[in-house]
């Protein structure tokens, strides 16, 4: 018990630190490279989504270096506050590397085409509660 409430203090800790992080590209990139495009969001999936590649190969090739602990706190924690799209990503890209092409599919489409109507779904509702 001790052992899971110090993880997760690791975990929460990682993820104060990609939030914070998130917001600072959110308010500099725009300040930086000002277009209607959303390039913060875009700049900060890409570069989570690189640096959670980086790291899944890093814990695969040299796990026995590195500690539950530091997994978690660098991509549940870092990642997982900068950018839920890298754990999707990685998700997708090892249902795809084990040979299960349609169940990755099925994710990847399944996951942003859900994800858009739960999206506009939750507008919807609330709009019309609120009005």
């Amino acid at each position: 018990m001790m052992r899971e409430l110090f993880l997760s203090s690791v975990v929460f800790a990682g993820a104060g630190t990609g939030g914070v992080l998130r917001h600072l590209a959110n308010r500099f990139i725009p300040m930086a490279l000002p277009v209607s495009f959303p390039l913060s969001t875009f700049i900060v999936n890409v570069l989570g989504c690189f640096a959670m590649g980086v790291l899944a190969s890093w814990f695969a090739f040299r796990g026995e270096a590195s500690s539950q602990t530091l997994r978690l706190l660098l991509t549940t924690g870092v990642l997982g506050g900068f950018t839920t799209f890298s754990a999707f990503s990685l998700d997708a890209a090892l249902l795809w590397e084990r040979g299960a092409i349609a169940e990755a599919a099925l994710y990847v489409s399944g996951s942003v085409v859900l994800s858009l109507i739960g999206v506009f779904g939750g507008l919807v509702l609330m709009r019309t509660i609120l009005q």
